[in-house]
């Protein structure tokens, strides 16, 4: 059935591909017009414009995919939540919330202070307390 209508498909797929040609095209002239000591102005690429109608599709369905579960997770939390809040009464829950947090930022400044010192050469010990 759809390659019955293969030509319109084409000719609509290459308007959508000229217009996000045309938009990036537009915003790369608006960028080089702006002064050099602009803080808005930006160091764009040309090919960029040339890569656009690649990134747009999957930028717009990784964007909707988002989206969706984001309001999913919502939903999901908003009923456990509930049922958590008529079910339980001993606040367990901030507890164990209070230790995972805690898990998860203790790896985190690891790995970003590894990653720091790696960068900036200043070696991979830890300072001694005295």
């Amino acid at each position: 059935m759809l390659w019955n209508y293969s030509r319109y498909v084409c000719n609509g797929i290459l308007v959508l591909m000229l217009l996000v040609m045309a938009c990036a095209g537009y915003a790369y002239l608006v960028n080089a017009r702006r002064p050099a000591d602009d803080p808005k102005k930006k160091d764009y690429e040309l090919g960029g414009i040339f890569l656009a109608p690649v990134t747009f599709p999957l930028l717009l369905v990784g964007s909707i995919s988002i989206f969706i579960l984001k309001a999913v997770l919502y939903g999901v939390f908003l009923i456990l939540f509930t049922i958590a809040l008529v079910l339980i009464r001993k606040p367990f829950l901030l507890v164990w919330l209070d230790k995972i947090a805690t898990r998860i930022g203790d790896k985190l400044l690891e790995a970003n202070t590894l990653l720091i010192r790696a960068a900036f050469g200043k070696g991979t010990a830890n300072p001694g307390t005295t």
